[in-house]
């Protein structure tokens, strides 16, 4: 296993981190990342066979886990109910309940109400027509957290604030944090879990046709979610409901227009294959982490139990075994499972949600501004493995 040294705060591999993966990539199916600590999976198969291995999981093995930081204790309250971060019968029974209500059919219903929000945001932004504007801002951020709050049942008002606690929270997974992150999470996980405590209390006692009841009255071997569990599962489909869809959606439309793609790709019988290929060409999300269960080989590598290690789904998706020209974008390209949602029981829940939301945004936007250009490069916020961009300006023109 070859050392590789990056930082993954610094600004050049910020914005384009593929080529340092492509050269890890290169050397073998792992690779040793000082900065990060951590053997690293680059390629598309052992990233694939890694999220569905019983041997790694996300909760760390007896005797191994971390002491929790007093600076966080709030943070990892939360943390300890999520299904993000369980395993075994825990995590079966938190993703059962979770998808009891969480339904195909409640997302698919949420259609005239993506649609209503979206013509709304682009009313706001076809003020300015003519203008540069920040479509990062006024479009791209602003659509799911309306989505997701109108979903579970929260007043669309407090959406800034929901969207400040989330951003908050995130922070945390960003490697190298700081002790300001850290206070900042904490104190965003106090606040934002007292407010669903006192939702989740309201919905027990005045039910509605929204997800919080769903999720209170969904039943398996009757088992319930507990106020706890409800909370932090609440968090988890509000922070990964908004945070992955914003970032998929701003980089698709950069993607788009960088790539001068026809409108065409956003034709009805055409786009599902275009957003495959936004979701594999440059994916929301480039890193998780795996605790490892037994001593094992894998990948021609000795493990021991309770080490860790990295899945790059970044490179994964641009990896040259599984797709031919993986570094260009081809809208036609026939769909393979990409591993932007990961794989495995821990695959994202709410990627359904965010397909659905590119799939009702994207054309509606790119009908109303059919001249739409970029007014300046895009960039890419400093948080890597949460890969999105921080400003997204764009001249608007409409017909």
């Amino acid at each position: 296993m070859k050392n590789f040294s990056q930082n993954p705060k610094d600004p050049a591999f910020v914005q384009d981190p593929y080529s340092f993966y492509a050269q890890m990539r290169e050397s073998g199916p792992l690779a040793y990342w000082q900065e990060l600590g951590l053997p690293v999976l680059t390629g598309y198969g052992g990233v694939s066979m890694a999220l569905r291995d019983n041997r790694f999981g996300r909760e760390a093995p007896e005797g191994f886990a971390p002491p929790v930081p007093a600076a966080l204790r709030a943070f990892y309250d939360i943390d300890a109910h999520s299904m993000l971060e369980l395993e075994g019968p825990h995590h079966r029974r938190l993703r059962g309940l979770v998808l009891r209500a969480f339904t195909s059919r409640r997302i698919k219903a949420l259609v005239p109400d993506i649609e209503a929000i979206c013509d709304d945001l682009l009313d706001g932004v076809a003020d300015g027509a003519g203008t540069d504007t920040d479509l990062l801002q006024r479009f791209c951020q602003p659509l799911p957290v309306r989505v997701i709050s109108r979903l579970l049942g929260v007043p669309e008002e407090m959406c800034d604030q929901l969207l400040a606690w989330s951003n908050a929270m995130v922070a945390v997974y960003t490697p190298l944090r700081t002790p300001a992150i850290e206070a900042a999470a904490n104190s965003a996980a106090t606040d934002f879990a007292a407010f669903m405590r006192s939702y989740v209390e309201a919905r027990r006692t005045t039910p509605r046709d929204d997800l919080i009841t769903h999720l209170i009255a969904a039943e398996e071997d009757g088992e319930k979610l507990s106020t706890d569990e409800l909370i932090s599962t609440c968090i988890l489909l509000l922070n990964a409901g908004h945070e992955a869809t914003v970032h998929s959606l701003g980089i698709a439309v950069k993607t788009l227009l960088e790539h001068q793609t026809p409108h065409g790709a956003l034709a009805d019988d055409r786009i599902d294959t275009t957003i495959e290929e936004v979701l594999r060409y440059d994916p929301p999300l480039h890193f998780f982490d795996r605790w490892v269960y037994e001593d094992t080989q894998f990948m021609g590598h000795d493990f021991k139990r309770g080490d860790k290690i990295g899945l790059l789904l970044g490179a994964a998706n641009r990896d040259g075994d599984a797709w031919d020209d993986p570094d260009t974008f081809t809208p036609t390209r026939p769909v393979k499972q990409n591993m932007a949602f990961g794989a495995g029981i821990h695959f994202c829940v709410g990627a359904p949600l965010a397909r659905l939301e590119m799939r009702v945004a994207l054309p509606r936007l790119f009908a109303r501004f059919p001249a739409l250009q970029l007014s300046d490069a895009p960039h890419y916020a400093n948080t890597w493995h949460f890969h999105g961009l921080s400003t997204l300006h764009v001249r608007l023109r409409e017909k």
